[in-house]
């Protein structure tokens, strides 16, 4: 029986202790099994972000406002404050993608496509993004929201800041789910 150089091993397990993990990363990044439709509708404040194009005119006061308009179909109006003070504003629909429906009040999976094309436009398969909900926190203050590509971040809260305990709940599900902590940008606390 051959015999294993002293380190073979360990590489061997370490690797596979790597891929485990990332594997179940992977996992954790998925949407919730299940939202409670109008317990999430409402506004949200943006306290933290990934940076991306469409939203790059957004300094602070950054909030989401969920309303529902029919069974299966959200309106999504966004709101900021922009470098010159004045306010910026896009309103959206959101829909249940496939794979996902809501029945009895609730989505299941925690997925919806959004668009924020003009209505005129929204029949075309383009123009639609993910909107995961990937975490809740226990008392459904707290969401992060992503995608499967995790290129998109959004961590929600119901109010405009966050305690530290719920900072440090928010940080070590995006460090267990495998999200990139050196690229989300916390967003200013209004005074």
């Amino acid at each position: 029986m051959p015999s294993n150089p002293p380190g073979r091993m360990a590489r061997r397990m370490a690797c596979g202790a790597a891929a485990l993990a990332l594997a179940a990363a992977a996992r954790a990044a998925a949407p919730i099994a299940a939202l409670d439709v109008q317990g999430y509708m409402g506004t949200w404040h943006q306290l933290a972000h990934y940076p991306n194009r469409f939203q790059q005119q957004c300094v602070r006061d950054t909030t989401a406002t969920y309303r529902l308009i029919g069974r299966a179909a959200i309106e999504v109006d966004n709101r900021c404050t922009t470098a010159d003070g004045k306010q910026d504003r896009v309103v959206g629909l959101a829909r249940p993608p496939r794979g996902a429906t809501i029945q009895a009040g609730r989505l299941e999976p925690a997925s919806l496509e959004v668009s924020f094309l003009p209505a005129s436009l929204r029949w075309l398969p383009l123009g639609w993004g993910r909107y995961d909900v990937v975490w809740l926190a226990p008392d459904a203050r707290v969401a992060v929201v992503s995608e499967p590509s995790k290129t998109y971040l959004w961590v929600l809260g119901r109010d405009p800041a966050l305690s530290v305990e719920r900072w440090q709940a928010v940080q070590a599900f995006l460090v267990q789910a495998g999200f990139d902590l050196a690229r989300l940008q916390r967003d200013p606390v209004r005074p």
